[in-house]
């Protein structure tokens, strides 16, 4: 639960002036830096905010419930902070990002708003735009394999085997059908072409047929 200061909780729904947001970033090698859209540095946790990286922030979108929510923000490249060697080298890859709402003026008077990890930052030109997921996030995370009637290989590669020079222009629909008959390659589909639908699980027994539990083919 978000526990915020009763006197700032008093200027927040008075809509006072004298607050600004503050970014708090923890990259996965332990390293924090800090920015502010304020224009004065500010310590925000112990880390010191940056009041000159043109840090901004973008759309954000909450979810209620176990939805994951995602936000974006904007900020310049510079050596001293996030520079284009570190974007290109990964090194903000996964990092955990927090928004912080600040009185400027007492930097001890503030709450955390959001706290997310970093999905993607790209560049664009001097600048950058990041975007981060919400915590929940990791709950859409597919971990093993799904079980379904497609096959979940990509043409070619190392689980399906097909080699694609020689099915030159070839594409795949994930069916077993294509798998079989366009690729000659059923002993390698990803899938399960065998997997009771709705129809089979909404079917009743009829006489005349067999119902003897065997295979479908």
């Amino acid at each position: 639960m978000r526990s915020i200061p009763n006197e700032l909780a008093d200027r927040i729904e008075s809509g006072a002036a004298g607050l600004c947001h503050a970014w708090v970033l923890t990259r996965a090698d332990g390293i924090r830096l800090g920015f502010t859209d304020h224009d004065r540095d500010l310590d925000v946790e112990g880390v010191v905010c940056r009041a000159a990286s043109g840090w901004t922030a973008g759309v954000a979108e909450s979810e209620v419930g176990l939805g994951a929510g995602a936000a974006s923000m904007a900020g310049g490249l510079d050596d001293e902070a996030i520079n284009d060697a570190d974007v290109e080298a990964g090194r903000f890859d996964g990092a955990v990002v927090e928004l912080w709402r600040v009185d400027w003026a007492r930097p001890e008077l503030r709450v955390r708003l959001w706290v997310g990890t970093l999905a993607s930052i790209r560049r664009e030109g001097g600048s950058f735009v990041a975007e981060v997921a919400g915590p929940m996030a990791a709950l859409e995370r597919v971990v093993g394999r799904t079980y379904g009637r497609e096959c979940d290989a990509v043409l070619g590669d190392g689980r399906c085997r097909v080699d694609v020079a020689a099915f030159p222009g070839r594409g795949c629909d994930k069916r077993f059908a294509t798998c079989v008959g366009v690729f000659g390659n059923g002993v390698n589909f990803q899938g399960f072409p065998d997997v009771p639908g709705d129809d089979f699980l909404t079917a009743v027994p009829v006489e005349g047929g067999r119902n003897d539990g065997g295979s479908r083919r």
